[in-house]
């Protein structure tokens, strides 16, 4: 199959290019774009028929007056110290200035003595918006109130910063926005820098970029596409996860292509047959890899958070797209470019000398037990650090320090009890509301410990909803409070007979839905994608012992990989947890990803145990025909990945660090090292029940007589020491 596809290429380069170019042309125009398809809110992915979305419903629908946005002015004086009368007169003009300025959208505002903090160095005024926070009139007038602020209070000596709900979601967005200009320059440079680096060439290192540039068009062109006619939002971080995923996976996929390309090239081959050659060599390496990272991610399909859920096909297309160009698109263009593509650079016609890779091999070969063991050592070592994991659901403390709402929350924090911040709110509804047993419901919650103040029934115009605010002692975004709202808060709630209907809802609440909804996840996803990639593993290898040990290896990596994170954000930095989403995608691209540079490696065992070698000469050989290609995939791909640190969002910079670790344990650690020495000490029986490695009978070796000469005139006879694809 991929030998004719690799004929097909290489006899109409031209008819492949220009279908791309076409697929671009039409598939970009008709799209609406991602951001037309993004939401900023990670609560409003929560399935409907969870408590908290049905408060915020019953919310919306009893109290119309209180729904909508909030923007709220977190106003202090300049110097820090406790606001004076005058500095309250100038707030209330500041009220004024704000009602008379007739800014869209904006319903009502209001201060008074109960939004003042108690150590009187604070004072809120919040402001009600008609419309969602993320309506776009709505984030326009978010600009407006910041402007009338800062006009108003110019040259009294205090300052106000804008925070609530519409100003995060705003500053949210264009923090992303701003992460996806920083996530492509540094991606983009990084790979020219490290592609210029292996091979001292130019068009060798733009060529990724171009090619890779118009599959990420046709990619996120065709997920908005199916976004928008599916009717499905996307989370925030997808448009940076696409622009690590495509570049650094394609450029992966354009390693494995031109490590063997060039090998051919140094056996003597014409350019057309060294195309055919690799495409039939590697095509089946590289569509694995990608099939297992495509099962990895669509298992997000059963994920009840629907912003994993959404994430999974988006990045299924996006991997089926890449694998489409990495089987035609770059063929094709190496196919037209020949051996130029390597211009100015002539290194590529010298085969490599002695490398790390061969002393790797050889050390591998000799002493396979201590390389396992040490490898093995290191990876238990760090993945201790998951016993001490800790989930952090605190959205507004993800956003870069600089922003105004950002800032504005921690002002906020600093002077108001924690839990006044974000208060619960538990609805009761019902025909006919009994007073009496709504102020005994506000008793007992007041009573609960960890609540500091239960505030009294409100009751809707309507007459047949009140609602309690009930203020916690602890942060709302902490687990504390989660426990407290999912424990005590809602037991009592559920168990008042005060109504028909009762309901706990606020951000509290929305966080108890998302720490359940992932928790289910985490149950489905993890072992369900595991089966899948086990099963591929199984047909790719026909074997039941290699694909086993390998996906224990990767999984070993995941827990390692999830460990050391731990170690340098919650042990060394101090963070109260991580990303509460982390795990999962954590998961997802270790375990995928890993899986994919294990299978090269083992594709290149199972070649030299069927050329006759015995298991440790071929793990020797593996490592050194294989490596250089894995470690250079490894490195480029890590290094996209921590351009993520870059962006300053902290669930970015935690997946940045998060994953590029990973994949250097999974390129350095578990498939240049661990998953060949493991190999050798197995031995044959790690092809059981398949052909064990048996060697390939005579007239199947001569058809098979494709290898480069040797370059090592003190190999041992046999051997099938050749050219490394080494980067030099």
């Amino acid at each position: 199959m991929f030998s004719r596809l690799g004929s097909a290429v290489t006899a109409h380069p031209w008819r492949v290019i220009a279908v791309w170019i076409i697929a671009v042309a039409i598939t970009v125009p008709l799209s609406p774009g991602l951001g037309a398809v993004t939401n900023e809110d990670q609560t409003s992915f929560l399935p409907s028929d969870y408590e908290s979305v049905r408060a915020d419903e019953l919310a919306r629908e009893a109290f119309p007056e209180q729904s909508g946005s909030t923007a709220l002015f977190v106003v202090r004086r300049q110097d820090g110290a406790a606001l004076t009368a005058p500095d309250r007169r100038q707030i209330a003009e500041l009220v004024q200035d704000l009602e008379g300025s007739r800014i869209e959208r904006v319903r009502g505002v209001q201060t008074g003595p109960e939004q003042l903090s108690p150590d009187r160095r604070v004072q809120l005024v919040a402001v009600a918006l008609e419309g969602l926070p993320s309506d776009d009139p709505v984030a326009e007038a978010v600009d407006r109130l910041r402007a009338a602020g800062d006009e108003a209070l110019a040259g009294s000596g205090l300052q106000a910063g804008v925070t609530g709900d519409a100003a995060i979601l705003k500053d949210t967005r264009e923090s992303y926005r701003d992460a996806e200009g920083i996530v492509g320059i540094a991606t983009v440079v990084l790979i020219i820098a490290l592609l210029g680096a292996i091979y001292r060439s130019p068009l060798a290192a733009l060529m990724p970029i171009v090619s890779i540039g118009l599959v990420y068009a046709t990619a996120t062109s065709l997920i908005a596409l199916v976004a928008d006619v599916a009717g499905f939002e996307v989370s925030p971080e997808l448009t940076s996860l696409l622009i690590v995923v495509l570049f650094g996976i394609g450029t992966d996929y354009l390693l494995f292509f031109f490590f063997r390309f060039r090998e051919r090239l140094r056996a003597g081959a014409e350019a057309d047959e060294a195309v055919r050659f690799s495409i039939a060599r590697v095509g089946e390496a590289i569509a694995s890899a990608a099939l297992v990272v495509m099962v990895a991610f669509l298992a997000l399909v059963l994920s009840k958070f629907e912003s994993f859920q959404s994430m999974g096909p988006a990045l299924v297309i996006a991997i089926g797209v890449m694998l489409l160009a990495a089987l035609t698109l770059i063929p094709a263009v190496v196919a037209l470019l020949g051996t130029r593509i390597f211009w100015p650079s002539s290194s590529w016609r010298r085969p490599p000398q002695a490398s790390a890779s061969r002393r790797l091999g050889q050390r591998i070969g000799r002493r396979p037990g201590p390389v396992a063991a040490a490898t093995g050592a290191v990876l238990v070592a760090l993945a201790v650090g998951t016993a001490f994991f800790t989930a952090d659901y605190n959205t507004v403390a993800q956003l870069p320090d600089d922003t105004e709402s950002a800032r504005a929350f921690e002002d906020l924090r600093g002077s108001f009890p924690a839990g006044a911040l974000n208060p619960t709110q538990v609805y009761v509804r019902g025909e006919s509301l009994d007073r009496a047993a709504l102020a005994d419901l506000t008793r007992e919650l007041s009573r609960v410990d960890g609540v500091a103040s239960v505030r009294a029934a409100q009751v809707a115009p309507s007459g047949d909803v009140a609602s309690i605010t009930v203020a916690l002692e602890q942060s709302p975004f902490s687990n504390a409070a989660l426990d407290l709202v999912e424990g005590p808060v809602r037991d009592i709630a559920h168990r008042a007979e005060t109504g028909e209907t009762v309901l706990v809802g606020g951000q509290t609440s929305a966080f108890v839905d998302v720490r359940s909804a992932i928790n289910r996840d985490y149950r489905v996803v993890f072992p369900v994608a595991a089966a899948l990639i086990l099963l591929i593993l199984v047909a790719l290898l026909r074997s039941l012992v290699a694909p086993l040990y390998l996906l224990a290896s990767v999984a070993l990596g995941f827990a390692a990989t999830l460990g050391a994170t731990v170690a340098v954000f919650q042990g060394l930095g101090g963070e109260p947890g991580l990303n509460f989403a982390l795990p999962l995608i954590l998961y997802l691209f270790v375990v995928a990803i890993g899986t994919d540079y294990n299978i090269l490696m083992t594709a290149r065992l199972r070649e030299e145990y069927k050329e006759g070698l015995d298991p440790r000469r071929a793990a020797d050989m593996s490592v050194e025909h294989t490596a250089p290609t894995v470690w250079a995939a490894g490195v480029i791909l890590a290094g996209t990945f921590a351009s993520l640190i870059l962006t300053g969002i902290g669930a970015l910079v935690e997946m940045g660090f998060a994953v590029s670790i990973g994949i250097v344990l999974s390129a350095f650690v578990m498939a240049a090292a661990f998953v060949p020495s493991v190999a050798a000490l197995v031995g044959r029986r790690i092809w059981w029940p398949g052909h064990q490695g048996d060697p390939t009978a005579p007239a199947e070796r001569e058809a098979l007589a494709d290898r480069p000469p040797s370059v090592s005139t003190s190999a041992p006879a046999g051997s099938s020491r050749s050219g490394a694809p080494d980067p030099e």
